[in-house]
């Protein structure tokens, strides 16, 4: 508001975007010029108590690297630097993106708090002072500088929450309890999104679904007494018509437009044969482009359309309901995926990238040609779901399916209930987890719709959406609608810094066990080193395990209300104290909690030395190395996937990601679905996190599975196999290969 050149970073996503100010060309304010060097600088209003803003905002590390990201995509000429104080890539993957900023895009990363700005008088550059490598004083000029501001409620947002009656925390937004992180105090008004607390997409879509389970279940008595079946006109018979195509190819701002010379397709697109009409669009999936594909259908008698854009797994079945409510049948509709199979991957290669789309749409327009009415099967619903696994997640998932008035079978493969849940003691914010767990699990044991099955682990799963059936190991089969992955994780069992070699080295968990021991001995520590990162972001793991620096914190706060004395040091690569979980940080810090940043390369060294432990670090402040003898070192390791995932995968038909944890459909669109339908994941079986985000996830698989529970019947694709009898010598081999049991050889009486 002060320099032209200094916008926040929502100005500059603004910027970046097709529809912006500069139509996608990264220009700066003041003069219009193509800026070289662009700083971005963190946590501005963020992180800082002065301003009653001591949470962080959480997304702003994330979205600062992509918009550095897509910066250097655009110019290759620009080059990014981020200013930051702890780098908090702490989502599903977000570590390998940072990784991939800094190695694939050099976008350089200086963990500094900027001191000043000042904008130069004659250019309008901006001079930043900082301090490097902790030590130096550094000034550097830069054309542009963008202010990665934080999140914060509204004034208007505050207000509504108070006419409603609800509790506000003290920066403003809706107080929750950690085992009910989407009610508000008030029942029957739930909370999700950003006014719940600081969070990304994922998180954000994750939280509606869960909020909508809750009220789903307030709502089933009533549930269908004011739907209304959509009606479409009737359909068009396309049937010995000569194939009348329109194609639609997308510029999709500057996500194709910036590398493929759009118009060049549409061009050679209207020179295919049986194309009638073709046009480039911005945005075709927008609504207003929806309405005019309806109306160039009738207006050019089309009975064919092509849409080339980005990616049919998210957006074909948008376009085929657009063509049907025009009149057609859903399944004379092709997409050419011109985005993701185009222009990412060749935007260094315009040319070649062009002529690729051209022969995408191409092979669609002769596809489409060929393209014949479908019709839709209706199937049955089993209105019962199954869920694999008996922790936190599973049960609230159960519960969850049961509110909703549907049956569930509840599989545990342990003796008992509880999962990982049975080792944690305590929240950071101090509730009392074991107590909410013999809560939970009495309703489940009263709940007359669950029906649980402990050392319990299924054999077979066969079927489909609505229709499955599962055969335990005992040999009982279990028939369902729906299946919830809830299979949980495990603490990695680690052979670094003495751990299984020295009594005095143990994990969190341990540690926290120990703390909630009646006879704990916890009062005569002196010293205790804690050590993060134990397993994770490395090349064998290389995401965070997210939960590691909020837990290491938790206990140093539970050894410090025990003994006030006590020296506790935290080694750290980046403190992930996101959220509201950063106060904690500040009163650890407070309480005198002394925190030593390590970098990858120089990892902490624990040794035996005349009977006790010695760790030894080089400080990076200090510029020297640190020696500790402490009584105790707490390792705070990796969350590592279940062991059965892989098994259960391949049963289930399912994928895992490359680190071994289920892979969602789509991170911010479907990100607690398979993209096999019918089959949804929740908690850790999806990634590290943390109990609430568990709990809110787990019922938000419920909400999305409930969709399928709750119809008597749903509409199967009408895309299906035959067989060409003139080619088919009835061996049965397809029979006995088919991974999906999808094929049934008949027998026929050979006199019929």
């Amino acid at each position: 508001g002060v320099y032209p050149n200094v916008v926040t970073s929502i100005e500059f996503e603004r910027i970046l975007s097709a529809s912006g100010p500069y139509k996608g060309k990264i220009l700066r304010p003041s003069d219009q010029r193509h800026p070289k060097k662009i700083a971005f600088i963190q946590c501005v209003g963020s992180r800082d108590p002065s301003c009653n803003k001591g949470y962080c905002s959480s997304v702003c590390c994330m979205y600062a690297t992509k918009e550095a990201t897509i910066a250097k995509e655009h110019e290759g000429e620009i080059e990014p630097t981020i200013f930051f104080m702890d780098m908090r890539a702490f989502g599903k993957d977000f570590d390998k993106y940072y990784q991939r900023a800094q190695k694939q895009y050099g976008i350089r990363y200086i963990k500094s708090m900027v001191s000043s700005v000042k904008q130069m008088q004659q250019t309008k550059n901006l001079k930043i002072k900082y301090i490097k490598n902790e030590r130096e004083v550094v000034q550097e000029e830069f054309d542009l500088v963008v202010l990665s501001v934080g999140l914060s409620p509204s004034e208007n947002i505050q207000q509504l929450g108070r006419r409603l009656g609800l509790e506000l925390n003290k920066y403003g937004f809706c107080q929750t309890d950690v085992f009910s992180p989407v009610k508000t105090s008030r029942n029957g008004i739930y909370v999700c999104g950003a006014f719940q607390g600081p969070k990304d997409i994922p998180e954000t879509v994750i939280q509606a679904s869960g909020a909508a389970s809750f009220a789903q279940g307030d709502l089933a008595s009533a549930r269908g007494s004011l739907v209304s079946k959509k009606e479409y006109p009737p359909e068009i018979d396309v049937r010995g018509q000569p194939p009348r195509i329109g194609a639609f190819i997308c510029q999709c701002g500057i996500n194709i437009g910036g590398v493929v010379d759009v118009p060049a397709v549409v061009k050679y697109a209207q020179t295919l044969p049986h194309v009638v009409y073709a046009e480039d669009n911005l945005y075709t999936c927008s609504q207003d482009t929806q309405e005019a594909i309806k109306e160039k259908i009738k207006e050019h008698n089309l009975n064919r359309v092509i849409v080339a854009s980005c990616s049919p797994r998210t957006h074909e079945p948008l376009f085929q309901e657009t063509i049907q409510e025009a009149g057609l049948n859903r399944y004379l509709f092709e997409m050419a995926n011109i985005r993701d199979q185009c222009s990412w991957v060749h935007m260094q290669e315009p040319e070649a990238a062009t002529e690729k789309a051209k022969d995408l749409v191409r092979m669609a327009v002769a596809k489409t040609a060929k393209l014949e009415p479908l019709q839709r099967l209706r199937l049955a619903v089993i209105p019962r779901g199954l869920v694999i696994g008996g922790g936190i997640s599973g049960m609230s998932a159960a519960l969850s399916l049961a509110q909703q008035g549907f049956e569930v079978y509840l599989l545990e493969k342990e003796e008992e209930l509880g999962g990982l849940m049975r080792n944690i003691h305590y929240s950071l914010e101090g509730s009392d987890t074991q107590e909410f767990l013999k809560d939970i699990k009495k309703e489940i044991s009263d709940n007359e719709l669950i029906q649980v099955f402990t050392n319990a682990q299924p054999k077979e799963i066969s079927g489909y959406v609505g229709n499955f059936k599962t055969t335990l190991i005992s040999g009982k089969e279990l028939e369902h609608g729906i299946i919830i992955v809830a299979t949980g994780a495990q603490e990695l069992k680690t052979d670094e810094y003495l751990y299984g070699k020295n009594k005095n080295v143990v994990t969190q968990m341990e540690l926290e066990e120990r703390l909630s021991g009646k006879s704990s001995k916890i009062d005569n520590l002196k010293s205790v080193v804690m050590i993060q990162c134990v397993g994770s972001r490395e090349d064998t793991r290389p995401y965070c395990s997210r939960v590691c620096c909020s837990e290491s914190i938790k206990n140093a706060l539970k050894i410090k209300q025990a003994n006030p004395e006590a020296d506790i040091f935290v080694l750290y690569r980046d403190m992930r104290t996101y959220g509201f979980k950063e106060d904690y940080y500040q009163k650890a810090r407070e309480k005198g909690v002394i925190f030593v940043r390590y970098n990858e390369e120089e990892k902490p060294q624990v040794v035996e030395e005349k009977g006790s432990l010695k760790v030894s670090i080089k400080d990076e402040v200090l510029g020297e190395k640190l020696i500790l003898w402490p009584d105790l070192v707490v390792l705070g390791v990796a969350t590592v996937p279940g062991e059965k995932n892989k098994s259960l995968a391949q049963m289930l038909k399912v994928p895992l990601n490359e680190d071994g944890f289920f892979l969602e459909a789509h991170v911010k669109l479907r990100p607690v679905e398979f993209a096999t339908e019918g089959i949804f994941l929740c908690g850790l079986a999806h990634s590290p996190k943390f109990m609430d985000e568990s709990i809110t996830q787990a019922n938000a698989a419920a909400s999305r599975a409930s969709i399928i529970l709750s119809q008597d019947e749903i509409e199967a694709e009408g895309t299906v196999a035959t067989v060409n009898i003139s080619r088919c010598s009835a061996c049965g081999m397809c029979e006995s290969l088919c991974a999906y049991k999808a094929i049934e050889v008949k027998t026929v009486d050979e006199k019929r």
